[in-house]
């Protein structure tokens, strides 16, 4: 799922993860995020952008891990101070990429948590 409130943004995540044969949801804020978790529990990664509408990333990353403890979040935000990385861990999430996003950098770190989780089973 692709939690990110600017089309744009969205569009540009779509394409290249549908290109990676990925299936994509989108969540436009924080509320639909963890509406779209609670009826989809089979998904596997959130993008989660922090800064959106009516509920933020992290709040919906704290509700998410109510419910649900395994799936990967990793968090977008246009905010790169060392701070900022542990709001985000502290709330629930995996990871955190920074904005613009290095598409390199996405998968490298899709990759890790996807193959750790892989390894699990």
């Amino acid at each position: 799922m692709v939690a990110e409130d600017v089309d744009s943004n969205y569009t540009l995540l779509e394409a290249i993860l549908k290109k990676n044969k990925a299936k994509v949801l989108w969540a436009r804020n924080g509320k639909e995020a963890i509406d779209i978790m609670r009826q989809n529990p089979e998904i596997e990664l959130i993008l989660m952008d922090i800064q959106m509408p009516v509920m933020n990333g992290l709040e919906a990353a704290r509700q998410i891990r109510e419910f649900n403890q395994k799936v990967i979040i990793i968090a977008q935000t246009a905010y790169a101070m060392i701070h900022d990385r542990q709001k985000t861990l502290i709330a629930g999430c995996n990871d955190y990429i920074t904005k613009p996003i290095r598409m390199s950098h996405l998968f490298e770190v899709m990759d890790i948590y996807l193959h750790q989780k892989n390894d699990l089973h």
